[in-house]
């Protein structure tokens, strides 16, 4: 079954940090670009991040400025989202999302920062 499914979020303080994980499975994980995008409540889609199919180049959105870090392990068909320095308006449901035409998604995992 080609699927994902991510876990790692939660309640955080401002501040604080979280790893998100996205494991997958039903498709040759290491030769897919690999996404996050994330929904904050009541707003539309907001891509965050983006991966080659070997890890060895990232992308990230303007608005991250530096504090959030996505990873890969191809063996262990697993993408990652490191978030440091959470900040409320960091709180969104966030999914991966498999290729640069984001044609498969994740159920997303609720990350809510608050004090």
């Amino acid at each position: 079954q080609v699927q994902l499914v991510e876990s790692g979020g939660g309640l955080v303080q401002p501040g604080g940090s979280l790893r998100l994980s996205c494991a997958a499975s039903g498709f040759t994980f290491s030769s897919y670009w690999m996404n996050w995008v994330r929904q904050a409540p009541g707003k539309g889609l907001e891509w965050v991040s983006a991966i080659n199919s070997g890890g060895g180049s990232t992308y990230y959105a303007d608005f991250l400025k530096g504090h959030f870090t996505i990873s890969r392990d191809n063996a262990k068909n697993t993408l990652y989202l490191q978030m440091n320095s959470l900040k409320p308006e960091d709180t969104a449901v966030y999914y991966c999302a498999k290729d640069r035409c984001l044609e498969l998604w994740g159920q997303g995992t609720l990350v809510t920062v608050s004090s």
